[in-house]
């Protein structure tokens, strides 16, 4: 296994640099996700990782070796595919064994590890089937268990999820989440889905402009994210404009919405004009202190019901409720929203900083 240590990483296509000073750690036996939009520069890192890309600047090495100019084939990874790449003319056997044949192992040898990641995967009863007979989830299963069966100092998933159905998505990531648990390998995700992220990693990269905005765990990115754009990507949130002010030395957060709460962790914090950023889920409906709202529309979920409200100052906000029976709200009905102000979060106007971070 491998710690991954990337230092001051530097890629370049041709005049545009898509990743500038990127330093990031990878501890052993971590299920490290490279998270962000489409054109992040995730992809682009793995693949420099992965060797498949020429590195403009900047160190990597695998525990204390230097690999930046080390030939892909000679780092030890397992990398698997958004696209799974298996051998379509192979069974599911020979597919995982491919790897192990190519290092020239006994067969006896190729047979044992080959049976134990296939019991693993859970795909041992498909072990003779060619993948044309397999669904988009068991094909997955082959692509993972080969390239694990060599076992790689590191394991590099790119985008393995976005070609299956929803139900199996949600099926696949608790799959490699326990496989990764089990087997204990050092493991980075690229993946554009915040929900796909959160459910399986160890901790997270949030990506945007070849840039990390936010590196932490799930439940620290979610609840304090670095700046609006993570709050913004990482779930959904309700960005409301206001000012920092002080009362008798303890800070107050008034919003253009009217609405006003005393915030005392901020006192030390000078006046100034503010974003602040409330989770749909952290309004508290019916509360006689609060925010004029007026229910627009509700989508009902299941678990959850959702409304889109508008305030009194023409923002259009959202808010989620635990469904029951009936509907808490009418279409057109007005409201008084209050707020948790614990889990809030108040940010720079420009969006760049998170003063709530303490």
């Amino acid at each position: 296994m491998s710690e991954i240590i990337i230092n001051d990483a530097v890629k370049r296509f041709g005049s545009i640099t898509v990743i500038k000073d990127l330093s990031l750690r990878v501890k052993d036996g971590q299920l490290f996700t490279l998270l962000g939009p489409s054109g992040c520069g995730k992809t682009t890192l793995l693949r420099m990782i992965a060797g498949f890309n020429t590195i403009e600047g900047g160190e990597f090495y695998f525990n204390e070796t230097f690999i930046n100019n080390m030939d892909p084939s000679k780092r030890n990874i397992g990398m698997v595919f958004q696209n799974y790449a298996i051998f379509p003319h192979l069974t599911v056997r020979e597919n995982v064994a491919f790897g192990l044949k190519q290092r020239k192992m006994d067969k006896e040898t190729i047979t044992s590890k080959v049976d134990h990641f296939l019991k693993l995967m859970q795909i041992y009863d498909y072990a003779d089937r060619k993948p044309d007979k397999l669904s988009g989830g068991q094909q997955q299963r082959v692509a993972l268990a080969r390239a694990l069966v060599i076992e790689p100092d590191v394991l590099l998933m790119d985008e393995p999820l976005s070609n299956l159905d929803a139900k199996l998505r949600v099926e696949m990531r608790e799959a490699i989440r326990d496989i990764q648990h089990k087997v204990g390998i050092t493991t980075v995700y690229v993946t554009h889905d915040q929900e796909e992220a959160m459910a399986i990693s160890d901790e997270i990269a949030v990506m945007k402009d070849g840039i990390i905005q936010h590196l932490g765990k799930p439940r620290e990115i979610y609840h304090r994210p670095q700046n609006v754009f993570v709050a913004s990507f990482i779930g959904r949130t309700n960005l409301l404009e206001g000012e920092l002010v002080h009362e008798n030395g303890v800070a107050k957060i008034n919003l253009n919405c009217g609405y006003s709460f005393l915030y005392p962790r901020l006192s030390d914090e000078k006046d100034q004009k503010i974003q602040v950023s409330i989770r749909p889920e952290d309004f508290l409906p019916g509360e006689a202190d609060g925010m004029k709202a007026k229910i627009v529309h509700s989508v009902y979920l299941g678990l959850n019901t959702e409304y889109y409200c508008v305030l009194e100052d023409g923002t259009e906000i959202q808010m989620v409720e635990e469904s029951s029976l009936n509907d808490t709200f009418e279409d057109g009905q007005e409201t008084i929203l209050g707020v948790k102000i614990n889990k809030i979060n108040v940010f720079t106007l420009d969006g760049s900083s998170n003063l709530s971070i303490l």
